[in-house]
């Protein structure tokens, strides 16, 4: 495995020069990635020398913005397969960079933790309160997050890098450590702690952290600890986390095509596992999205399950891309509240015809009615929403022969009309979806009297044998 080390450095004169020989030594494939901070003490002078040689890459930030932020842009800047954060002082040892990949190398472990109270290495004796306050953000940070780390504010933090590719880190300064805590335990990583060696440094030998940035990484613990997704600002994350909570409402929907499903399902658009869970058990059901942080989520949700699979797909595809789901053999495929948002909506079909085994089946669910387009639908980005007699034509026209077209969820239309055209609302409340609760009898009926107008079209098409 090739390790990035990401290195943030402000005004580390002194350090820099000997951590990086230091990391150098270390004898595994890896780049440093050097992300000077704006330091204003000659740091960065000595880093145009290290530029370029040795495989040390270096950043320059225009202006000092925090170890937050020095961080996330070399996060950015990382090539390699494993991640590891580096301070530019000498309070941490190099050498122990194997103790943290053996987990990763092992297959056990997403996430590694260096610890510096576990045991096992030298740690120098210094600051009591240092040490009562990352114990108590520790404690606080495991209450939150169903943790049991014993260092949640160490530096050695090693990752996949998809981990880190996919993460969008907010906290400028100190915050980071509690931010990225919680987002690696929201998406149900395997971490791991290992013990570690502590050289720490006293205050004029340049420690810089202080009881101003304890208080700010309490209040990251506790801003990160309320919400329903990692970002709070992407409607797409924050509905798929609030449809993931009415699992009555999922099954019932799975329930209306569970009769047209094969052994080998590939489902398109499978955000964050909401629906792939109803598919489990077959022999095969590959996952597919395009959203990086929605992939971390399927790989966490189904790592424990050989029959699922995650990919990613996207539409229309590339010859490659074609060759390799017609190897899986695939005998339908899924494609739920997808469609929509696809501008070559025929295009993908034909893809979606030319890929499936004959005799296989497309099973679609899109939004219905366009006069129901609102807000919700362009903070959802969505294309369209589907007339019948359209979604009838265009499923046809890739070659199938219809065997089902029907609308669904006839109580949901005046919720979505209210929400998005006369509220103008980005995502539908929290509230309302956990009320739509009630509404399951209402939605049950329509099992023997399918309604003749609803908020959904279901469409179940077969591909000639």
């Amino acid at each position: 495995m090739k390790l990035s080390v990401v290195m943030p450095a402000y005004n580390e004169r002194k350090t820099i020069r000997e951590i990086v020989q230091r990391v150098l030594a270390v004898p595994i494939e890896k780049e440093i990635v050097i992300v000077d901070d704006g330091s204003t003490d000659g740091t960065r002078d000595i880093l145009r020398e290290l530029d370029g040689k040795d495989g040390v890459r270096v950043v320059f930030q225009p202006h000092n913005q925090g170890k937050g932020a020095a961080v996330s842009t070399g996060f950015r800047h990382a090539t390699g397969d494993v991640v590891i954060v580096q301070d530019a002082d000498l309070e941490y040892d190099p050498m122990e960079y194997m103790k943290l990949l053996a987990p990763i190398e092992q297959g056990h472990a997403d996430v590694v933790y260096g610890s510096r109270f576990l045991g096992g290495g030298a740690r120098r004796v210094l600051y009591f309160w240092h040490t009562v306050g990352n114990r108590f953000l520790t404690l606080a940070s495991n209450m939150f997050t169903n943790l049991n780390l014993t260092d949640m504010e160490t530096c050695y933090k090693m990752f996949r890098r998809e981990v880190v590719a996919s993460m969008t880190i907010e906290s400028q300064r100190f915050g980071i450590e509690p931010e990225i805590t919680a987002k690696v335990a929201r998406r149900g990583y395997r971490i791991y702690e290992v013990p570690i060696s502590y050289y720490g440094r006293t205050y004029e030998e340049g420690k810089k952290i202080g009881w101003k940035d304890a208080f700010s990484a309490l209040w990251t613990i506790i801003r990160h600890s309320v919400r329903e997704t990692e970002d709070p600002r992407n409607v797409g994350h924050v509905t798929l986390a609030r449809m993931g909570k009415l699992d009555g409402y999922n099954r019932w929907l799975a329930e209306r095509f569970a009769g047209s499903l094969g052994d080998r399902v590939l489902e398109i658009g499978a955000g964050f596992g909401n629906m792939t869970r109803h598919f489990a058990g077959r022999e095969l059901v590959v996952a597919s999205d395009l959203d990086p942080v929605a992939l971390e989520y399927l790989k966490g949700a189904f790592r424990d399950d050989p029959g699922v699979s995650v990919a990613s797909y996207r539409f229309p595809l590339g010859e490659a891309e074609r060759d390799e789901i017609r190897a899986l053999d695939v005998d339908t495929v899924v494609c739920l509240n997808v469609l929509e948002h696809i501008e070559a909506d025929t295009a993908t079909l034909s893809d979606l015809f030319q890929v499936l085994r004959p005799g296989g089946r497309i099973i679609l669910i899109v939004p219905a009615l366009q006069k129901l387009y609102g807000s919700l639908d362009e903070h959802l980005h969505h294309v369209r929403r589907y007339e019948k007699a359209e979604l009838e034509e265009k499923v046809r026209n890739a070659g199938f022969v219809l065997e089902d077209v029907r609308f669904l969820n006839r109580p949901g239309i005046v919720g979505w009309w209210v929400n998005g055209r006369l509220l103008r609302r980005r995502v539908l409340p929290a509230g309302q979806l956990a009320a739509f609760k009630l509404l399951l009898p209402l939605l049950k009926r329509e099992e023997a009297n399918p309604p003749t107008v609803g908020m959904s079209l279901l469409a179940i098409g077969r591909k000639p044998a």
